[in-house]
């Protein structure tokens, strides 16, 4: 018994192998089997950034706007970031908006710092600025945001990209780069990313279809800089999404995920004017005490209870005994007047007090006493 196979090339991509068994009586069996191809001459070349071949198969008759694989030989180039092939591409007729099988076009794969003069490229030969991807409906101002890429977003902007154009989950470029900064190494840039979508006009409340907005995606990313980048630019403390939450309440959710301070992200979130969110949310950050104390000294009362206990490790409790006995201690008793005082103060000025009790002109502790600062223990 012997086989054989043979591939013939039916064009635009597709092929027939043709295979041949033949055994002793020499009978055979002859099978058609179509084949999708993945890729091309074209495509290979342009993604590893073989110039001349590109060319050579482009004067022998390659189509640049043919897609193999769901995708043409401009986004390979633009993905790897082979700016000479890219330009080498559309001069020689790619369509600088072709869309892949996915509905993304070149800008959309330019993903990456190093890809930025394939987009200037791109744009040069008229590549549709505001062109949304066909399923996602992200422009490439989302997809440069949410990849923190600076560079592109100060030529996506100055070349006419629209900062309010919302994708199929109705988020703005803001919102997609509030969501997507959740490594603290990466809060720098994304900040310096927001504060340029924020002068170009981009509403910093703007929610998504869930009701999800910048602050809620800032807040669970526990990003401080982006918080009060968006407070002061008016983004709602107390908005809500479609599941109720808050930005406190998902700055609370997240308390014990980031060691980076997050109970000065709860402080200013309260300074504010953010309202005391249910009891219920407590546990989740009871077992940071900095960040619970703060939250507990928001609230004029403590209820009685101590469903919050369970949630605290005992290796917590134990390094921390003093602050918890205290809490305990002024649990559904009558908190001093001096607490009581301050509720008053905080309550007159809701969510000025960031701003109005810097204004006493204060002594510093009290300030700092009015402004929810740690002690602790609670009194």
């Amino acid at each position: 018994m012997w086989s054989a196979a043979l591939q013939v090339e039916v064009g635009a991509g597709d092929s027939i192998i043709l295979y041949v068994e033949c055994g002793s009586a020499g009978g055979g069996l002859f099978s058609l089997t179509p084949k999708k191809s993945h890729t091309s001459p074209l495509r290979i070349t342009a993604g590893r950034g073989y110039s001349d071949c590109v060319r050579h198969l482009i004067c022998h008759g390659a189509n640049p706007n043919t897609l193999a694989g769901g995708r043409g030989a401009l986004h390979d180039s633009c993905e790897s970031h082979h700016t000479e092939c890219t330009q080498l591409l559309l001069s020689r007729g790619a369509d600088p908006s072709l869309l892949t099988k996915d509905g993304e076009a070149p800008l959309h794969i330019c993903t990456t710092k190093e890809s930025l003069e394939c987009a200037k490229v791109l744009l040069d030969y008229g590549a549709l600025i505001n062109l949304p991807c066909h399923y996602t409906r992200a422009t490439p101002l989302h997809v440069a945001s949410s990849r923190g890429l600076e560079e592109h977003v100060a030529l996506y902007l100055s070349l006419g990209a629209d900062p309010c154009a919302r994708n199929r989950e109705g988020e703005t470029p803001l919102n997609s780069a509030c969501a997507a900064c959740e490594s603290p190494q990466d809060h720098a840039r994304y900040l310096r990313l927001a504060e340029t979508l924020l002068k170009a006009g981009v509403d910093p409340g703007m929610p998504g279809k869930k009701g999800h907005g910048p602050l809620h995606n800032a807040s669970a990313n526990c990003h401080l800089g982006m918080v009060q980048l968006l407070l002061e630019n008016g983004a709602s403390v107390n908005a809500t999404n479609c599941a109720g939450f808050t930005p406190l309440d998902c700055a609370l959710q997240v308390c014990l995920d980031y060691e980076c301070q997050p109970q000065k992200l709860i402080q200013t979130l309260l300074n504010h004017g953010a309202e005391r969110p249910s009891i219920k949310m407590w546990r989740f950050c009871a077992s940071s005490p900095l960040a619970f104390e703060i939250l507990l000294n928001a609230y004029d009362r403590i209820p009685p209870g101590d469903f919050w206990v369970q949630s605290v490790p005992t290796k917590i409790w134990e390094l921390h005994h003093t602050f918890y006995d205290s809490v305990l201690q002024v649990t559904n008793q009558p908190r001093r007047l001096q607490h009581l005082a301050r509720c008053a103060v905080r309550n007159i000025y809701k969510g000025e007090c960031h701003k109005a009790v810097a204004d006493l002109r204060l002594p510093a502790t009290l300030t700092a006493y009015l402004l929810l600062v740690p002690e602790g223990v609670m009194h």
